[in-house]
């Protein structure tokens, strides 16, 4: 992986002029999504607010129209103005949402909240080699014990409720080791092998084992990290999950404990190289702010590009 800080120039102090804030700005950068909103609601808002502030630099001058004037039988003068025709009255804001490009390596849905990584501009190459990388992504996932909706999460319809209180701290963290060493298995069902076998030792210190077919969901870990009856907090780290699959394992972990349970908030605290710390909240997702954290990013991506280097993903494919 080549080094990010050929690409990046350093953006130290405040930048006054639109032109050579549109150049820094391609890179990678972190925001903080809050739930109940979508992903294109939260794509548009910052590209929203990027067009402000680009707006309200110093930008580009109308370009000269030059025009000559006077009696063609005498000696003509050339006169110079600016031309209505690139003038922002007539065309408008310099910088507009098309100008823009503006992707996501994970695209947390509506009901998920968290570090989402964004790419803007040349920095969506950065977010399909990331993609590409397979990276696992770790969540804190909120439950609570006693009620079932007809969503599996708290803004659904309540369609069934049970009793909890007998439900105990070490019987949750069993369901959780007990789903997680069921995963662990059908990965390497996936490779035909036994996890008591010399070759699955052998598979498995190599690094993580990624499935090659992105539509087969594979949990690496699973655990309580809080439990206040009747409200729990899992610790999930996992890869080709998606919202609905995490709200089912909450739902599943309420059955087998002889219950039921809702999903009540979905955090992602940590994808590839990048943790929350990073995430920039909806009040600071201006220029400059942006311009920082891009920067921030990229020396993080830069000082590990040997380890995502030699990190290339293990993939497995299901035997037929």
């Amino acid at each position: 992986m080549k080094s990010t800080r050929s690409l990046i120039p350093k953006v130290e102090h405040f930048v006054s002029d639109a032109r050579i804030a549109w150049k820094v700005l391609n890179g990678v950068f972190a925001v903080y999504k809050p739930s109940g909103v979508t992903f294109l609601n939260t794509r548009d808002s910052i590209i929203h607010r990027l067009c402000e502030d680009l707006n309200s630099m110093h930008v580009r001058p109308p370009i000269q129209h030059v025009r000559i004037e006077g009696d063609t039988t005498k000696k003509m003068k050339v006169v110079t103005q600016s031309s209505y025709a690139d003038h922002p009255l007539v065309v408008g804001p310099r910088y507009q949402p098309k100008d823009f490009k503006l992707s996501a390596a994970n695209y947390l849905m509506t009901d998920s909240s968290g570090l989402l990584i964004c790419g803007i501009n040349n920095g969506t190459k950065w977010i399909q080699k990331l993609i590409d990388s397979k990276p696992p992504i770790s969540y804190k996932v909120k439950g609570i014990l006693g009620q079932a909706t007809d969503n599996y999460f708290k803004t659904g319809k309540i369609v069934e409720k049970s009793t909890y209180k007998y439900i105990k701290r070490s019987a949750v963290d069993k369901i959780c080791a007990s789903m997680q060493a069921a995963h662990q298995r059908k990965m390497f069902e996936f490779c035909g092998l036994d996890m008591q076998s010399q070759a699955a030792y052998e598979l498995a210190v190599q690094g993580l084992v990624r499935p090659a077919d992105n539509n087969i969901p594979i949990v690496y870990t699973i655990k309580c990290v809080d439990f206040k009856s009747p409200e729990f907090t899992l610790e999930i780290v996992a890869i080709n999950e998606d919202e609905m699959y995490l709200k089912t394992l909450v739902h599943e972990l309420g059955m087998q404990l002889h219950s039921v349970a809702t999903c009540t908030q979905i955090l992602c605290f940590r994808y590839a190289l990048f943790n929350l710390d990073l995430a920039l909240l909806r009040k600071h997702w201006g220029l400059q702010n942006i311009l920082d954290n891009i920067e921030q990013c990229h020396n993080i991506l830069d000082q590990n590009r040997c380890l995502l280097k030699q990190n290339n993903p293990i993939l497995v494919k299901q035997d037929n």
